[in-house]
């Protein structure tokens, strides 16, 4: 079952709102190109060509930006006050951000938006929340959905996005209130792709992979799918069921839909089963993204290739043009490079403690409690271990590390728990 919704075809897809959402914390990390260095240049003729994006005039993309772009042109001139076309651009745009791994395209977002920033419409709200959570700004983002709901109560998406951020934070209880305003908007499918993250982040895996698994048998649309099966791979790994888990990998795979996020899933489930060399293969032509291009030079410093020295090399390069800009989205994925890359670990742990207070979800805390262990801070751990005993969170392997956070000590030996543990 699709949302609908009266002003805007723009929530067609039922768990796009779903896959924007989360994708962006596992991928925030995308900041910029690979040749941007860690000293930025500011161009002094607005003329001058920085870049180039990878599209050429006769793709379907870029056919698609240029109609919509046009209606965004004929509607400044014919209807300035209509921020439908605005609307639909920029949540073009925003996909596009998030399926390649490309930040610029929020910032294109945010130009078209800027004309409706005082606009109180739904579809105006709801993308201006999705802008906002992609640069964390969640508070913002859970008004401007709220919002959107106070001025049309069947506005679904709205609390789909709401619930996300919930589950993000590991908020549950406020999860479940959206997910149960699904349920009574009558949108099962979405419903059970709500209550199913809800389920496994609090105790509940068997139920939560259940009901994943029941939204997928009713899904017919390929992007619909591709959310339900990374999750459901996401899922069975945590139960430690890997040939379950990469078994839903590759059906998403199969989809040929480009999605950075189930990429970045799909590429931690192999190192973690030690099969680096796939991650390469996987990941060639995904260097722009800095989430992919983490997990690319992870696997090639595994392997001992000669590319990973470089893209290390890039990869220092943008965190530092991002400290230049105070961007903080990409923090976990920068602390696992001070962590395995760079073998900086009172950074990796500052980072992955600071990133933590914002954003709570599994691999959240799995990079938390690595940093502490390697660090040998078992107080920095501590949230973690909190939030393990209160949630019931099932994945042993993540566990195994709360539990070895909690002996460290300076001066001794961190302990090694291993890869996740195999279950059947």
């Amino acid at each position: 079952m699709n949302i609908s919704h009266p002003i805007s075809p723009l929530f067609s897809k039922v768990f796009a709102v779903f896959l924007r959402v989360l994708a962006v914390f596992a991928c925030a990390g995308a900041l910029a190109p690979l040749h941007l260095l860690a000293a930025p240049r500011l161009p002094t003729d607005p003329a001058e060509v920085l870049e180039r994006l990878p599209m050429r005039p006769g793709d379907a993309t870029a056919r698609e930006l240029a109609a919509l772009r046009a209606a965004v042109t004929r509607a400044a001139k014919e209807a300035p006050a209509d921020p439908l076309p605005a609307t639909e651009l920029a949540a073009r745009y925003y996909d596009l951000a998030i399926a390649r791994g490309d930040p610029r395209y929020i910032g294109y977002a945010d130009a078209v938006m800027a004309p409706f920033a005082q606009s109180r419409a739904p579809a105006v709200l709801a993308v201006r929340g999705q802008l906002r959570q992609y640069r964390h700004d969640f508070d913002g983002a859970l008004e401007d959905f709220a919002g959107a709901l106070k001025a049309d109560p069947q506005f679904a998406s709205a609390h789909a996005w709401r619930g996300a951020i919930f589950l993000v934070q590991a908020n549950y209880a406020a999860a479940k209130t959206e997910c149960d305003a699904l349920l009574a908007l009558d949108r099962a499918t979405l419903y059970g792709g709500c209550i199913g993250l809800m389920r496994a982040y609090s105790g509940q895996m068997e139920a939560g992979s259940a009901a994943l698994q029941r939204a997928l048998d009713e899904a017919r649309d390929p992007g619909n799918r591709l959310w339900l099966l990374t999750r459901l791979g996401e899922v069975a790994a945590w139960r430690g069921q890997p040939e379950k888990a990469e078994k839903h990998y590759r059906a998403a795979l199969a989809l040929g839909i480009d999605d950075g996020y189930l990429l970045a899933a799909w590429s931690d489930f192999l190192l973690d089963q030690q099969r680096p060399a796939e991650v390469v293969k996987w990941l060639a032509g995904w260097e722009a993204s800095d989430g992919l291009l983490l997990r690319l030079a992870l696997a090639e410093t595994a392997l001992k290739q000669p590319a990973a020295n470089a893209h290390v090399q890039a990869l220092a390069d943008r965190f530092a043009a991002a400290k230049v800009r105070g961007d903080t989205t990409h923090r976990a994925e920068e602390a696992r490079y001070h962590l395995h890359l760079a073998g900086n670990t009172a950074a990796a742990l500052a980072l992955a403690s600071a990133n933590y207070q914002v954003q709570r979800e599994p691999r959240d805390a799995r990079v938390l409690l690595e940093a502490a262990i390697a660090a040998k801070d078992a107080g920095a751990a501590q949230p973690v271990r909190d939030w393990l005993q209160a949630s019931g969170f099932e994945d042993a392997h993540l566990r195994q590390l709360g539990l070895a956070s909690a002996k460290v000590q300076p001066g001794m030996p961190a302990p090694q728990p291993g890869k996740p543990e195999a279950r059947p």
